[in-house]
């Protein structure tokens, strides 16, 4: 389809990707594997076959021009059009999926970035020979459109949700010059991002700090995501103090940055006709304002939870008060290594709940040559899930550590993975792609429902005391501080969009105070660590964190649901990742029990977080 959404984000991104340094104990086991584990012939044989495929789908657009101006003259012609339109964007999909496998493998070598930029290019002449099919469809009108879809059965079954969608948004769609216009204003509307990225990456003096080992750490970004949780207290400070006023020296540049962030939203806004950047930014899965709203409202309202973890974690991390360095030392260490093996064995056990078919298709996946699991020199770090070759199988880059973290990683990117296998077998190829506010479900419910297993068999007080200190860690990590970056963005905007002046000071007050009200009165905040919004790269896209919040919430009300029910429970989640795209997100959910504009999954997740506070606190007594 002209807008492959997240198909296309994830095969020019992929999912989740969090910078790691490779670590000491992977380097003999990296030095062992010669390259990548997966196997990529599946997708085309050959580089030359792939090269093929490149070749034969440009020289294919052209084509698609034979159709404009037709896409009235009738069902059966408007069919044709958008079945050469979906059968192109199917195979372009599959030929950068290739090549961007192939460059991750090792990013070192400039041939596949070449070869990977000629994939996007293919893209990009892609999107240009199509973007005048959404205007066009509306001058067709809704009335002719509906009449299309219900005299022919391609329309129906493949690209009536398609259509729909094209009319829903008739209002906030522009002429085809204004379309253009717009489209040709991406790659400027682009540069506050790349411009503070570059600030991160080049040309900010990060400082050198020495730590109470002797050892000297530079602290960009890497090295503050390495030390920000060092076992001595003194360097965590020493480590927050430096990297934070280090982001401040630089306050007036991220300001204008974001500023200038803000301001395109809002123009993008404007120009097609929503009231706000945040109902724009909403609008393409059309989500109510009211989902966005309410998940704020409810994780402020929950907020003393968040306060009553803090104490927890002061007492035991055995602390005489707490501080904001004081959030990422672990609460409890546990030493045991998993290997690869185990962790397809405990994460098939621990989605025994999703039933047979589930576990099937997970241990048949699982066996097969889809994974390159380990890290090594030159590969991407991080992990993601590419599901762009629709017609072979989902691909996972994973840099696994032997630790529960590890595992976890395993457990969430299968999900990702066996969420597209359901949707893919379930729905055509047009509708089986989902909208990210679905897809970190499929991933954080693996993870929940591995963390249940593992904390159900744990020996040890203390094992059971690191697995329910995983929930509560990622309960605040991904509830209540990305609840805390979407209160921050919207913030922003609303002051903005009241004609309020901006300025990175501004910034770092608004941020700061959220830091306060989220950590609570006993949280010893620097003001300087409200400098902290400047390192958030997410914020360039702007409203786009909120759906982890909205993605735990789910996943928590859902695993709750099966642990505690049965087949019936089972039934209903599973038919969220067979629905794929073939409906709105928030539509899909509500058909599954789950309204996300209401309370009520905010208030399951935050019941669950007392819950998992109240067993830690038992077994400390």
């Amino acid at each position: 389809m002209t807008e492959l959404s997240r198909r296309e984000a994830l095969t020019a991104g992929a999912f989740a990707t969090l910078a790691t340094a490779m670590p000491a104990w992977a380097q003999d086991a990296a030095q062992t594997t010669a390259g990548a584990a997966w196997d990529l012939t599946e997708i085309y044989p050959s580089d030359a076959a792939w090269d093929a495929a490149r070749k034969s789908a440009l020289a294919a657009l052209p084509g698609i021009s034979k159709y404009k101006g037709r896409l009235g003259e009738s069902a059966a012609t408007l069919a044709e059009a958008l079945t050469l339109q979906s059968d192109l964007g199917r195979t372009i999909a599959r030929v950068y999926v290739y090549v961007s496998l192939k460059a991750d493998e090792d990013v070192r070598v400039a041939t596949w970035q070449e070869k990977q930029a000629q994939a996007i290019d293919l893209y990009t002449a892609f999107g240009e020979a199509t973007a005048w099919f959404s205007p066009e469809i509306l001058t067709v009108g809704k009335a002719k459109i509906d009449g299309f879809i219900a005299a022919n059965s391609t329309l129906k079954t493949r690209f009536d949700f398609y259509l729909a969608n094209i009319v829903r948004q008739a209002p906030h769609t522009l002429s085809p010059e204004g379309e253009a216009i717009l489209a040709s204003a991406t790659a400027p509307l682009q540069a506050p991002g790349d411009i503070s990225g570059q600030l991160r990456s080049s040309d900010i003096p990060w400082p050198t700090i020495k730590l109470s080992d002797g050892k000297e750490v530079r602290l960009d970004s890497q090295g503050y995501t390495l030390n920000r949780d060092a076992p001595n207290r003194a360097d965590r400070k020493a480590v927050f103090d430096a990297f934070w006023g280090a982001h401040g020296k630089f306050q007036n540049s991220f300001g204008a940055t974001y500023n200038a962030q803000v301001k395109s939203d809002i123009f993008i806004a404007k120009a097609r006709k929503y009231p706000t950047a945040l109902a724009a930014a909403l609008s393409g899965n059309n989500v109510p304002e009211t989902v966005y709203r309410t998940l704020v409202a409810e994780a402020n309202q929950g907020l003393p939870q968040l306060h009553r973890y803090f104490d927890l974690r002061r007492r035991m991390l055995k602390l005489p008060d707490i501080a904001y360095y004081d959030i990422y030392p672990p609460l409890v260490s546990l030493d045991r290594p998993f290997t690869l093996e185990q962790m397809r064995t405990l994460t098939l056990e621990a989605v025994k709940p999703l039933g047979p078919d589930y576990q099937s298709r997970m241990a048949k996946a699982t066996a097969a040559k889809w994974m390159d699991p380990w890290p090594r020199q030159g590969k991407r770090p991080g992990a993601y899930m590419n599901p762009g070759a629709f017609d072979v199988h989902p691909y996972l880059l994973l840099n696994l550590s032997e630790k529960y973290d590890g595992m976890s990683t395993y457990a969430h990117e299968w999900g990702h993975a066996l969420h597209s296998l359901l949707a893919n077998s379930t729905q055509p190829f047009e509708k089986a792609d989902y909208p990210i506010f679905l897809a970190e479900i499929a991933s954080t419910a693996n993870e929940q429902l591995l963390v249940a297993y593992m904390l159900k068999n744990a020996k040890t007080k203390e094992e059971k005391l690191f697995y329910l200190g995983q929930q509560m860690e990622n309960f605040r990590g991904t509830f209540y501080r990305q609840t805390m970056f979407a209160e921050f963005e919207l913030k922003a905007h609303d002051l903005a969009e009241a004609g309020e002046g901006l300025s990175g000071k501004k910034f770092t007050q608004v941020y700061f105070d959220l830091l306060k009200r989220y950590h609570g009165p006993n949280m010893g905040l620097d003001p300087a660590y409200g400098n902290e919004w400047a390192f958030i790269p997410h914020f360039y896209n702007s409203f786009y964190v909120y759906q982890y919040a909205t993605c735990i919430a789910a996943a928590t009300y859902f695993a709750q649901s099966i642990l505690k029910g049965g087949a019936k429970e089972r039934d209903n989640y599973l038919s969220v990742l067979k629905a794929g795209g073939s409906d709105y997100p928030v539509d899909i959910l509500k058909r599954a029990g789950l309204d996300m504009a209401s309370p009520a999954p905010y208030q399951a997740l935050i019941a669950t977080f007392k819950d998992t506070l109240d067993q830690a606190e038992a077994l400390l007594v």
